[in-house]
């Protein structure tokens, strides 16, 4: 075999490990200590849409002024979420604190990428089915 045939089939492995490789997106969703419930059920809405779709979700809570003095608000927030959102993701980085901000990350439970995959697959057909085809319409004849 010649060198020139070795390094082409060297880059095309390579070019297929690169190709099956997953890589991982984080999403972030800032949050405030003082949140209202509705605004708190949005964006627990987004975290679990992500998780869903399999990725990690860095969730960050943003303190300003007086609000740095009581980091437990934010703590407590972060428990908060993570326990309703528990049922699609789990707690991979537990809260803390990083200057004004406290930050934690939420990954999805495994396997949830193919399982959102696979439901949008069977929905898919189910939609197509439920769409009748067009009949041809007649022009009235005057």
């Amino acid at each position: 075999m010649d060198y020139g045939k070795f390094k082409y089939e060297t880059a095309q492995k390579a070019r297929e490990s690169r190709k099956n490789q997953q890589q991982t997106v984080v999403k972030e969703q800032k949050l405030r200590p003082k949140i209202d419930p509705h605004d708190y059920e949005t964006k627990k809405g987004h975290v679990v849409r992500f998780l869903q779709a399999g990725s990690k979700v860095k969730v960050t809570i943003m303190f300003r002024g007086r609000e740095q003095s009581r980091p437990e608000l934010g703590y407590r927030l972060l428990q908060r979420l993570g326990a309703d959102v528990a049922d699609y993701g789990f707690v991979e980085t537990s809260a803390k604190q990083d200057g004004r901000n406290m930050t934690m990350v939420l990954a999805p439970h495994r396997g949830a990428k193919t399982r959102a995959k696979a439901a949008h697959d069977a929905d898919a057909p189910a939609a197509q089915r439920a769409q009748p085809e067009s009949a041809p319409t007649e022009t009235p004849q005057n």
